[in-house]
């Protein structure tokens, strides 16, 4: 389902984030993709919805060398990606149903169809009936619920989350490791970098460790 081929990302000054990495996660996996700051998963996750591209070597999904996509046809191959980045990057002047709903306004859902879906992100994430709020009403954790649900809320096939607990406390940070579970019971892929791999420990997800750019683990081999 995806696919990495020998992925090589330079950066300018001859920086090398990811060194001749492979893998293949198929269709259903929960996989924890672990490592120190700077080894390389942000720039790893951001390859599968073509935020970045490989110098060398291809990144495939389904089949499709995404890493040479057309920048046309890029928003519809994120139409089946979820992403959850660090950074919560909720609009704080707008509700959260204007948040969760912002996916379905730019690929042209019908207003019903937006309102139910956008409920029924947000009953997943255990925000139901929040929809007026703001988000900075909400503590940090209920944040990364809405940016979860906003991820969600276009049911893709493909869930991506780039350490989305680094900034919760333990018991927050747990929750979140379960919802993101959950979501992989319901079918959907799940792939979640993390500095912490305990708080996945209790659900067995194939493990990838990252190290200076170099793939140095893999659970399934």
């Amino acid at each position: 389902m995806i696919v990495f081929e020998d992925v090589v990302k330079r950066y300018p000054g001859n920086y090398v984030a990811l060194a001749g990495v492979g893998f293949e996660i198929r269709h259903g996996e929960f996989v924890v993709l672990s490592g120190h700051s700077g080894a390389g998963k942000s720039t790893l996750l951001k390859m599968i919805p073509v935020i970045e591209r490989p110098t060398d070597g291809v990144v495939r999904i389904n089949g499709q060398d995404v890493s040479r996509l057309r920048p046309a046809a890029i928003p519809y191959l994120r139409r089946n990606l979820g992403l959850v980045l660090q950074e919560s990057r909720l609009l704080f002047d707008r509700s959260v149903l204007d948040n969760v709903m912002l996916p379905l306004v730019i690929t042209g859902h019908p207003p019903r169809d937006v309102e139910r879906r956008v409920a029924a992100a947000l009953e997943r994430v255990g925000l139901g009936g929040r929809e007026r709020e703001m988000p900075a009403g909400l503590s940090g954790g209920e944040q990364q619920r809405v940016a979860i649900a906003r991820a969600i809320v276009n049911r893709p096939s493909i869930l991506i989350a780039d350490e989305p607990t680094a900034h919760l406390d333990r018991a927050h940070a747990g929750e979140i490791a379960a919802l993101f579970k959950s979501f992989n019971e319901a079918g959907v892929t799940v792939i979640v970098s993390t500095h912490d791999e305990s708080l996945f420990n209790a659900y067995r997800p194939r493990r990838l460790a990252l190290a200076k750019g170099i793939l140095v683990g893999d659970s399934a081999c």
